[in-house]
């Protein structure tokens, strides 16, 4: 029997995920979980085969929890509405073993379960497409500097700590901000952590 655990925030679909899963024959639900926090919980308490996980939840996220969840013997399939090239980087990194998108029919989804539980991994091809749209303009420094301006550094404290001058940061910065094609600093932030170009 596939023991299943679902995280989602949404208490309709919640109950309707679970309702559908419980109707498989190999598999049942033996937790479930409005966030990403109460999911790690359920984990550790449960010991499920599969843990689904929507993205979008609040105190903590899918991608959040399945990066926690990267070591634990429990597979993770991330579930979503959004098919960003960002979220499906930060998933790939977690080594997940699903990233489906919701308005799959739902055998399709007790097929993927199956499958990611003889150790195959199950990507909705709309999202594989997008991934490899966009590839990463950033070169390995600009993504330390950009990291350190998230971090709330002055110009000045990023040159200290990159061993570089002031001008050669602003000149890293000044380079970020066009590559990205943004404004501003925060412009850009917002932009290469939306596309999951930081990680």
């Amino acid at each position: 029997m596939i023991r299943i655990v679902i995280a989602e925030d949404q208490q309709l679909l919640l109950g309707a995920l679970g309702a559908l899963l419980d109707l498989e024959e190999d598999m049942t639900v033996v937790g479930k979980a409005g966030n990403g926090e109460e999911l790690l919980a359920l984990v550790k308490q449960e010991q499920p085969d599969i843990c689904l996980l929507d993205i979008e939840m609040p105190v903590m996220t899918g991608l959040e929890a399945a990066e926690h969840l990267k070591d634990n013997s429990c597979k993770v399939i991330i579930l979503t509405t959004f098919a960003r090239p960002g979220y499906f980087e930060r998933a790939r990194k977690a080594e997940v073993g699903g990233y489906l998108l919701k308005d799959s029919p739902s055998e399709d989804l007790a097929q993927s379960i199956r499958q990611i539980m003889k150790g195959k991994r199950m990507y909705s091809p709309e999202l594989i497409d997008l991934a490899f749209a966009e590839e990463n303009p950033l070169t390995k420094r600009e993504k330390e500097v950009l990291q350190l301006l998230i971090e709330g550094k002055t110009t000045k404290a990023i040159a200290k700590e990159l061993f570089l001058s002031n001008g050669t940061v602003r000149n890293y910065i000044s380079v970020i901000l066009d590559k990205l094609e943004v404004d501003n600093r925060l412009e850009a932030v917002a932009k290469a952590q939306e596309k999951g170009w930081l990680k």
